[in-house]
C-alpha cells in the first residue's frame, strides 16, 4: 500500500517499475525524462562534455539490466544517480589511464631521439604523437586492447591471453592485425 501511495506521490517510481518488468517503453520514457539529468550528473562527475553520450548510453544500458533489482523503486533518484556516477568515474579513470599510458609511449621515443630540443623538430615530434594516438584510437577495440597491453604495457602474450580469455595464437594474430591496421593508417595505405 505505501509503494503505491509513494508511486502516486513520485511517477518515476511506476515507471522504474515497469522497466524491472522488461517494459521498453517505460525504458523509453525515462531516458525522455530524466536523460538530461543523467547527462548532468556525468558532466559534473567528469568536467567533460566530450564522452558524455558514451558514458549516458552506458548508464541506460545498466539501468535496463538492473531495474528489476531495485528494492524500492521509490528511491529512484538515489539509484540512478549512483549508476551515472560511477559510470562516469570509470570512464575517467578509463580515459586518464590511457593518455597515461600513451604519454610512456610518447616519452619512450622522445628518449630514442635525443636532440629533438629545437621547436621546428618538438613540433614535429607532436604531431606524429597526435597522428599515432588517432591510429591506435581507430582500432577496432579488438586488436586495441591486445595492442595496447603488449606496446604500452610490455605484458607477454601469455598474460594478455590469460587477461583477455584468449589462446596464445590468437593473441598473436590479433597483434600484427594491429600492427597491420596501424601501418595502413599511417602511411595511408588503407
Amino acid at each position: 500500500m505505501m509503494k503505491a501511495l509513494e508511486a502516486k506521490h513520485d511517477p518515476e517510481a511506476a515507471v522504474i517499475e515497469a522497466i524491472g518488468q522488461g517494459d521498453p517503453h517505460a525504458m523509453a520514457e525515462l531516458i525522455r525524462r530524466q536523460g538530461r539529468w543523467v547527462r548532468g550528473v556525468i558532466f559534473g562527475a567528469t568536467g567533460r562534455q566530450d564522452g558524455v553520450d558514451d558514458v549516458a548510453q552506458r548508464v541506460w544500458i545498466q539501468v535496463w539490466r538492473e531495474a528489476s533489482r531495485l528494492d524500492d523503486p521509490a528511491r529512484w533518484r538515489t539509484w540512478l544517480y549512483r549508476i551515472a556516477r560511477n559510470a562516469a568515474t570509470d570512464a575517467a579513470r578509463s580515459k586518464r589511464r590511457r593518455r597515461r599510458l600513451l604519454g610512456e609511449l610518447f616519452d619512450r621515443e622522445r628518449v630514442e631521439q635525443p636532440g629533438n630540443s629545437r621547436p621546428d623538430q618538438q613540433l614535429a615530434v607532436g604531431e606524429r604523437q597526435q597522428t599515432m594516438l588517432d591510429a591506435i584510437a581507430s582500432l577496432p577495440g579488438l586488436y586495441r586492447e591486445p595492442f595496447v597491453l603488449k606496446h604500452l604495457e610490455d605484458w607477454s602474450y601469455r598474460q594478455i591471453g590469460e587477461a583477455l580469455g584468449l589462446p596464445v595464437d590468437t593473441v598473436e594474430t590479433r597483434l600484427v592485425r594491429a600492427r597491420r591496421l596501424l601501418r595502413q593508417r599511417l602511411t595511408g595505405k588503407v
